[in-house]
């Protein structure tokens, strides 16, 4: 049996599930092999990367890659949550690409991380972090 390129495989994926764009899962086997390098993975023996792990390894990745443009670019591909990540993760095993161990699920995905807080946050200005509080001093007197 000859052995499909990503490329080709990402095609056979996207013709079953076209969800999410091209680019999506060429991101994830960046981040991926992003992950590896970060967590001292060997890449030559394709250590296992839990799903934890790779989120981490997509947010770093992506914030390094996008910046501030990391959601935008993340929603034009379909991706709007980490169980998007985990549904495209687990498309590439089931056309070879990836593997996973008896212990991997999508599940591994749906406790990730909120995409504003690891997206957008990180950009904004200190003062529109904090809550926005009313000053009693400054706040207009109430007629009665």
């Amino acid at each position: 049996m000859q052995e499909v390129c990503f490329e080709e495989a990402v095609e056979r994926v996207r013709a079953k599930d076209p969800r999410y764009q091209r680019e999506a899962y060429l991101f994830v086997r960046d981040a991926l092999e992003h992950t590896r390098r970060a967590t001292g993975k060997n890449l030559r023996d394709r250590a296992h990367v839990t799903g934890q792990e790779l989120l981490a390894g997509i947010r770093d990745y992506a914030l390094a890659q996008f910046g501030p443009m990391a959601m935008a670019v993340f929603e034009q591909w379909g991706i709007h949550t980490c169980p998007d990540f985990g549904e495209i993760v687990f498309n590439l095993i089931e056309v070879g690409q990836l593997s996973k161990t008896k212990k991997d699920s999508r599940a591994d995905f749906a406790d990730g991380y909120d995409f504003w807080e690891a997206f957008r946050k990180p950009f904004l200005p200190s003062n529109q972090l904090k809550p926005c509080v009313p000053d009693q001093k400054s706040a207009p007197a109430s007629s009665k």
